[in-house]
């Protein structure tokens, strides 16, 4: 698979700093995102609801840091003349309004946390599932839409040759050289694709974003404080339908009665 460079790919973030278009005293040095990127990616689920035709697109804040406090974040859409609140639910979903002025001010998506302290990712869900599982397509989906819209966040030095071809959403989404890290609710044993008869096990290199995180890189990866929620699927790999269900063995059960 080209572990050393899935390692790098899927924790590399696409965001450069001072791209903001505004000042925001709110904090010093806030979680931002491209307003214009955002909705291009939600155009870009529209586009290709092939993959996931019955899904709903939603967005997610996740901590970064073991200090992040997830509580009472709020998000709004700034830009010179217009801000917006955007309404975070309690587990830090958010859909993202579409804003005429906002869109040509070029506006920025403020968080109340610092930049380092988070990330963001889009997340596609096919109603009705049973639980503890994934669909393949709607994560195909979640690929495509995530990099259209920039989410991935914080880059690393270490990683400057990777070409950027391999950073767009083609590159990324279709090629096992250029995976994608997506995180579960809990902590995982393991994952398992299956589609009719055909049953297998992800081997653990796809798992742990790789298994080969080393201190050095873990503070410029996604997954830094959510590593063991971490898997990879073979999004590129045609041969497993859109249908095939990604099912999650976790470390702990959930308490009973207490949703994931």
């Amino acid at each position: 698979m080209g572990s050393a460079l899935m390692a790098a790919s899927f924790c590399l973030p696409a965001h450069a700093a001072g791209q903001n278009t505004v000042t925001v005293k709110s904090t010093r040095d806030p979680v931002d995102k491209s307003y214009r990127k955002m909705i291009r990616g939600m155009e870009r689920f529209e586009r290709e609801r092939a993959f996931a035709p019955n899904a709903t697109l939603r967005f997610q804040l996740l901590p970064r840091l073991p200090s992040t406090d997830m509580r009472g974040i709020t998000l709004r859409i700034a830009g010179d003349t217009v801000s917006v609140p955007v309404p975070v639910d309690e587990n830090n979903f958010f859909v993202l309004p579409r804003h005429a002025q906002a869109l040509q001010e070029d506006a920025a998506v403020l968080a109340s946390r610092k930049t380092a302290s988070m990330t963001w990712r889009a997340r596609i869900e096919t109603p009705g599932l049973p639980d503890g599982t994934r669909r393949l397509g709607d994560l195909r989906l979640e690929c495509r839409v995530g990099k259209e819209a920039g989410l991935v966040s914080n880059s690393s030095p270490l990683f400057g040759w990777i070409s950027d071809a391999l950073n767009t959403p083609e590159g990324v989404c279709t090629s096992p050289d250029g995976n994608y890290l997506f995180f579960a609710e809990r902590p995982i044993f393991a994952v398992t694709l299956r589609a009719g008869e055909r049953v297998e096990t992800l081997p653990f290199n796809m798992l742990y974003a790789g298994g080969e995180q080393t201190p050095d890189m873990l503070p410029f990866c996604d997954c830094q404080v959510l590593l063991d929620r971490t898997y990879y699927v073979p999004l590129w790999d045609a041969s497993w339908p859109d249908d095939t269900l990604v099912e999650f063995e976790y470390m702990v059960d959930a308490p009973a009665g207490v949703a994931p």
